[in-house]
């Protein structure tokens, strides 16, 4: 903490020495200006009554009471209103209200007490006081500050109880609302209950939801706080801090606090609210430095002198106050440049004059004052500093007036039948009596506004909003950008003039306050420990996931049948993707079947044309043909495997597939026993020639087909093919492909082809060495170790493989074991037959046979 108060004081210096720039007495009324300017502020009044005209230089008299201009516009007001009063001849006729006192201050400091208050025969007698008669009532105007006229009503309820009654101009003080201990103190202003949530409403407008409070520590403070939490809780609004200020501790160690906060935090929007000293307000004219922008949302007009002469648009937002709805008070402005000129001499006026006028002055005497024009009027002082406008404490002032008049005309009508007047010396006005007439008393003035003063209940205010703007010299001006009103419909409460805010800020955008930056679409918003609700950090989609709004909490899955894009904020349909005859894989996969499938019959013509000849004879010609076509029916079922997959391709690719192979290699298994009896029948006492003879090798083939077909039933019974929709396997794409149903089915069926591969190709092995010209053991051989081989590598690659390419895989097995079965077995049958003729005659096997 002293490292930080070390570094309060080093960003203090600049202030200081910008102040030696100015001429010396300049440089000591700087110093000196915000607390000087707490000693002279009148704002507490009591009004009296006279039975007699006023002079017309009444309120000059009065009004040069005033030592500053920071609230001349609360003296102006009473006088105003006075004067409206008093020149109306249907409101109290033959009557004037007075200002008789002002007791001082504005700065909640306890007010200054008259003394003939308490000796009424030593001076000038009190208004409506008469010797050694009652005490009559006192009418007092207390505010703006809820201390001073805390401290009033003590003291005159102990000495005149209960003869006064006070209004207070104030803001509404829910000190003051019990009506049993504060039975003669009327609130004049209006209770904020609107306030909170049309502030929220303004932030909501501009996006903001991370903001800083300052607020005091205070009853009315805190009924605030807890409305604007009430409020914000739904809305996503947080507050980056929130700092009670407290009037009476003013400590270096609580605005270093404060200024830390105020640094530190990243929030470009300060909320002002409530109470707060002449101290605090120097802090806060210290911290609106162009260093560090900020935009402050205020109930009262803080007159920040600023630390530089001039002020621009880029520098500083300025600020942005609520003020209550009212319209605007006709004549005032003729009242101020005709009734009430600066032309006094006493430098004591002068002073606050010069620092608004920015007159030179001596150094070395600052009673010199130099370019002075004694006659200049009010009117544009005015002009500059409160814009010739009624704040909401003088409209308050404006009220109470009219209300005590309208109470005392009342009660004037009712005694004038009763009672007789009183010698020309005044009204003999008991307090209850007034009071009574006060509390009943219910009025429009003259803006049009209804004011009911038995009103206590919750009465929801509108607010118009303004941009203060300070220039050079304390200069500023008031902008009026927009008006909240609780009456419309939720979502229309808030206007802004769109316009007007352009031109008071000098841009249709404000200036950001958040605490996390938006989460655009693709990324998610994450809360870690310990921060608030507004802050976050942004953490992308994960895979497949997306988000397609901001500041999404979650992202959303895409459906099974698309997928996220890079970006990950929108979803993407997915391709379809199959083995298609239009895919230049399957293109040349059909194309490949096709021309084996011709090959086979071509060779299946040949077979048929050289039917006669010895080399199609050997090893049963019958044989040859079934496996021939069997083969052709290999390369011809790939087709099923090409195309969009149906239930029924499905159904067919894998059973066509197995009967057919199963077919193909038990005529290869028949073919092979057939050479081995052919060979076995020629020893003696052989008994297999029946064997031969009867064909029975022929029934092979049936009996390991049937078998095959038996268990392709059970696996349709159990669990058969169909059409699967692969969603995951391919990112962005759907693969259809035909499940097998059965995995163990499906192995079933080929480890059976695999059981009759290895049988034939172990007989044809024994039987490849026995002599004869047209033996086919050899051939059998090798187009069994091909087809082995060939689905032996189907596995691994099989279930390595995805989509269209396990389909591939699957194709290029059976038309790679199909071609190897055919060229093995019968290319060189039709080598001989086409190409070398001379070897397939029966005399060319008897020479060889010979020889």
């Amino acid at each position: 903490m002293f490292l930080l108060m070390v570094v309060f004081f080093l960003l203090n210096i600049p202030f200081l020495l910008a102040n030696f720039k100015d001429p010396r007495c300049f440089w000591r009324i700087n110093l000196n200006e915000v607390k000087d300017e707490a000693l002279g502020m009148t704002c507490s009044f009591i009004l009296g009554t006279v039975q007699k005209p006023m002079d017309k230089d009444y309120f000059n008299q009065t009004l040069n009471v005033l030592k500053t201009t920071t609230n001349h516009t609360f003296a102006l007001a009473l006088a105003f209103a006075v004067d409206e009063i008093n020149s109306n001849p249907d409101l109290l006729p033959n009557m004037s209200l007075i200002i008789k006192y002002n007791l001082g201050h504005c700065d909640g400091q306890t007010p200054t007490i008259p003394p003939d208050l308490f000796y009424p025969n030593n001076h000038q007698p009190f208004p409506n006081y008469f010797c050694n008669e009652e005490i009559m009532c006192l009418v007092l105007l207390t505010g703006p500050h809820w201390s001073p006229s805390l401290y009033l009503w003590i003291f005159v309820y102990v000495y005149f109880s209960p003869h006064f009654l006070q209004l207070s101009y104030g803001p509404f003080y829910s000190i003051f609302s019990d009506n049993e201990q504060y039975p003669y103190l009327y609130q004049m202003g209006p209770k904020d209950s609107s306030l909170a949530l049309a502030m929220v409403s303004f932030i909501l407008y501009f996006k903001w939801n991370w903001v800083g409070l300052f607020i005091s520590d205070d009853d009315q403070g805190n009924q605030f706080l807890s409305e604007l939490k009430k409020e914000s809780q739904t809305k996503d609004i947080c507050f980056a801090f929130v700092n009670m200020v407290s009037i009476s501790d003013v400590s270096y160690y609580h605005k270093t606090e404060m200024y830390y906060n105020f640094v530190m935090s990243s929030t470009n929007v300060i909320i002002i609210y409530g109470e707060t000293n002449s101290i605090i307000e120097l802090s806060f004219t210290m911290w609106s430095s162009p260093v560090k922008q900020r935009i402050w949302v205020t109930t009262k007009q803080f007159d920040f002198p600023t630390s530089q002469r001039d002020l621009t648009h880029s520098t500083f937002y300025g600020t942005l106050t609520f003020l209550h709805h009212y319209g605007e008070i006709p004549g005032f402005k003729n009242f101020v440049q005709t009734r009430y000129h600066l032309r006094s001499t006493d430098l004591y006026l002068r002073i606050p004059e010069w620092k608004y006028f920015n007159y030179e002055a001596s150094a070395s005497n600052c009673k010199v004052l130099r370019n002075y024009l004694s006659n200049v009027s009010l009117e544009w002082l005015m002009e500059q500093n409160f814009d010739m406008s009624f704040s909401d404490y003088s409209h308050n002032i404006y009220n109470a007036v009219y209300a005590i008049a309208y109470a005392l005309h009342e009660k004037n009508l009712q005694e004038v039948e009763n009672q007789a007047k009183n010698n020309g010396k005044g009204e003999n006005t008991h307090c209850l009596k007034l009071n009574s007439f006060l509390r009943k008393t219910h009025f429009t003035n003259p803006l049009g506004n209804r004011v009911i003063m038995k009103q206590r209940e919750i009465v929801h205010e509108d607010y118009d909003i303004f941009h203060m703007w300070n220039f050079s010299q304390r200069l500023g001006i008031k902008v009026k950008i927009g008006q909240f009103s609780p009456y419309f419909p939720q979502g229309q409460q808030l206007h802004l003039y769109v316009d007007m805010t352009e031109l008071a800020t000098g841009s249709r955008k404000m200036a950001s306050s958040v605490c996390s930056a938006d989460c655009h679409p693709g990324f998610r918003r994450i809360w870690r420990e310990e921060m608030a609700a507004c802050c976050f950090v942004c953490s992308p989609c994960p895979e497949n996931e997306i988000s397609n709004e901001t500041n999404m909490d979650q992202c959303v899955n895409c459906p099974e049948y698309q997928y996220a894009n890079t970006e990950k904020n929108k979803c993407i349909q997915k391709g379809v993707i199959f083995l298609s005859y239009e895919d230049p894989l399957g293109m040349a996969l059909a194309l490949i079947a096709f021309c084996f499938s011709a090959f086979t019959a071509v060779v299946l013509w040949v077979f048929v044309k050289y039917h006669d000849t010895p080399i199609v004879k050997a090893n049963n010609r019958i044989l040859s043909y079934l496996l021939i076509v069997s083969l052709m029916f290999c390369f011809l079922c790939s087709f099923f495997f090409i195309g969009y997959p149906n239930r029924a391709t499905c159904i067919l690719q894998q059973i066509t597939f197995g009967i057919v192979f199963t077919v193909a290699i038990s005529t290869v298994l028949a073919k092979t026993i057939t050479v081995v009896l052919a060979f076995k029948v020629t020893d003696p006492g052989r008994r297999l020639r029946n064997f031969l003879v009867s064909g029975t090798p022929n029934y092979i083939i049936p009996i390991c087909s049937l078998l095959q077909c038996f268990l392709c039933v059970i696996w349709l019974a159990i669990a058969p093919p169909f059409v699967d929709i692969d969603e995951h396997s391919e990112h962005g794409h759907i693969i259809i492909v035909c499940n097998k149903g059965s995995v163990t089915a499906f192995y079933c069926v080929l480890g059976y082809l695999a059981c009759l591969a290895l049988g034939s190709f172990t007989i044809a092995f024994l039987a490849k060495n026995l002599p004869d010209t047209f033996n086919e053991a050899k051939l059998l051989t090798f187009s069994m170790l091909v087809f082995c081989a060939v689905w032996v590598t189907f596995l691994p690659v099989y279930h390595s493989t995805k989509g269209k390419v396990m389909v591939a895989v699957e194709i290029f097995s059976i038309l790679a074991s199909s071609a190897g079965m055919l060229g093995c077995i019968f290319a060189p049958k039709v080598y001989i037959i086409l190409m070398r003729p001379d070897r397939n005659s029966i005399h060319k096997i008897r020479e060889k046979s010979y020889f």
